[in-house]
């Protein structure tokens, strides 16, 4: 099929989150994945570096527009506001236009960060970061008719924490949800029929098993699966003569330690906590904490939903603020702190100008955020390795003064953590592994090049490709290019300079009032929230 000097007109998008390429060449290479193996072969493929830090929402947005975080404006899980109050990330946040905002019709399914559900052009089923298959998830309504009725118990995501003690119970879990997403991608496939321009199905899966599950042998296994699904999938793009992506959003990697980048903030005299006297610590002394203050409202039939929901947010934040508890926000004194790491290694100066008990004045950020930089980077483990990367955010996010100061991500085998610890080390608990930036990319379709490797991939790069490879725009202010290196020489898109449009600001006044209480739970399941 490759090499054809007639360009594809569709394309599509299947996404394994958290695949490493290191697994994928050595297990195609040993033939156990025969389906990749053979897109590698009759297609082009290579590593996909992600984002810094490389995680779930600030990765697939960037694969879907082809811009950094500073551009499509989604920076973690949460939204921290000049108040230290946080809010979760939606697709209100996202920016940038999407593939499926310039491409029609259009059918995506299960990608992270796409809720609260839009109307586009073709179907659309949300994926992480919805609250529960009680709210509208999918578009037309009537597709969520049609998945309560084929897919009995359909699930967003598992609740992690429930399996942290049960590996096998959480395998059969994850084996059992990687089908029911096949199952919606076959039932998205059957209403695309044969009008379609792009499809973009993400599988999560992965990414969710290798957290708690990091054994070769049990990996494989769910490898092969994966394997089917992609040979499925060909066989779909080759009836309807469309280029397939095959892409994660980061690669994987075995974690020994957790660093807990605020005590070193704290160590260093940066950031300070609450003082014992106040109304919380007394509470604390008393025995009086979250748990049991929410454990006894549910004995009289109050849920915290119910208080949620029933209340002001900031008055929930004010509440949540004067009870013992594990996040790391409510026990930071902010008066005194002069420096923060928040959600998945956002690392913020506390200057005037940002927030509303800043300390720091404008003029000596710079110093500042260098000096903390010397801080994090000087921290070592026994052996005198380096504990963290540590990336300067206005390089990284060049064009939003309102962008984190620094990002911080652990190195190697060590994992970061924003909580609040007595000791810069910790134990992993039931993480077994995590994130790492190497990614995979993996191309095949009728003008792409047969065996072909691609190098210095990274996922903004992979919506230029696509477009181009169909003919279509590429935008203007797109940060990605296009990877020739993945067209035969004698197809179309590899002779065709690329053709760029403007795009406009996606604005939407509309406000995302939900309870993401669930969201939340099964993020702190996966280690991505404290």
């Amino acid at each position: 099929m490759s090499g054809s000097t007639i360009p594809s007109e569709r394309a599509f998008v299947l996404g394994l989150d958290g695949v490493p390429w290191r697994l994928i060449e050595r297990w195609s290479d040993e033939g156990e994945l025969p389906n990749i193996a053979r897109v590698r072969e009759e297609g082009a493929s290579g590593t996909l570096d992600s984002t810094r830090p490389p995680t779930t929402p600030l990765a697939w947005p960037s694969i879907a527009t082809g811009v950094w975080p500073d551009k499509h404006g989604i920076y973690g899980f949460q939204n921290l506001s000049s108040e230290y109050s946080h809010e979760m990330y939606t697709s209100r946040d996202l920016a940038q236009p999407a593939l499926w905002d310039q491409l029609g019709p259009s059918h995506v399914g299960n990608v992270p960060m796409t809720y609260p559900v839009r109307e586009i052009d073709g179907t659309m089923v949300t994926g992480m970061m919805t609250p529960s298959t009680d709210r509208e998830f999918a578009h037309p309504p009537e597709l969520q008719d049609e998945i309560d009725a084929r897919i009995p118990n359909y699930e967003i995501s598992l609740d992690y924490p429930e399996y942290a003690d049960r590996p096998d119970e959480f395998e059969a879990a994850v084996d059992e949800m990687l089908a029911k997403r096949r199952e919606l991608m076959q039932i998205q496939m059957d209403r695309a029929g044969d009008d379609w321009q792009l499809f973009f199905f993400v599988y999560t899966a992965p990414d969710r098993f290798q957290h708690l599950v990091w054994d070769m042998d049990r990996l494989l296994a769910h490898y092969k699966k994966l394997d089917r699904i992609v040979g499925d999938v060909v066989d779909y793009t080759d009836d309807h003569d469309a280029d397939l992506y095959i892409v994660s959003d980061h690669g994987f990697g075995p974690i020994d330690e957790l660093v807990y980048v605020n005590r070193i903030l704290e160590r260093e005299g940066y950031l300070f906590q609450r003082e014992d006297e106040g109304t919380r610590g007394a509470l604390a002394s008393l025995g009086i904490s979250r748990d049991a203050i929410t454990g006894a409202l549910s004995r009289v039939g109050i849920t915290e939903e119910t208080l949620v929901q029933s209340l002001p947010r900031r008055l929930v934040d004010s509440v949540a603020e004067q009870i013992p508890g594990d996040h790391a926000l409510y026990d930071v004194d902010y008066d005194r702190t002069v420096a923060f790491v928040h959600d998945t290694g956002n690392c913020y100066i506390n200057d005037t100008d940002r927030f509303d008990s800043g300390l720091v004045a404008p003029s000596e950020v710079a110093q500042v955020k260098a000096d903390i930089r010397a801080a994090f980077e000087s921290a070592t483990d026994e052996s005198g390795d380096p504990l963290l990367e540590v990336h300067d955010g206005d390089e990284l996010f060049p064009t939003d003064d309102e962008s984190p100061d620094l990002v911080v991500s652990g190195r190697g085998v060590y994992e970061s953590r924003s909580g609040m610890s007595e000791s810069v080390l910790g134990d992993t608990g039931t993480y077994e592994a995590s994130h790492r930036s190497e990614g995979i990319v993996l191309c095949r379709g009728p003008s792409i090049a047969a065996g072909a490797t691609l190098r210095g991939a990274r996922v903004v790069d992979i919506a230029p490709t696509l477009l181009h490879g169909i003919g279509e725009p590429v935008p203007k202010n797109a940060d990605g290019r296009v990877l020739f290196d993945a067209f035969d020489n004698e197809a179309t898109p590899a002779k065709t300079k690329v053709e760029r449009t403007a795009t406009s600001r996606l604005e939407t006044d509309e406000e995302v009032d939900e309870e993401f209480g669930e969201v939340e739970d099964r993020l702190k399941g996966l280690g991505y929230m404290e």
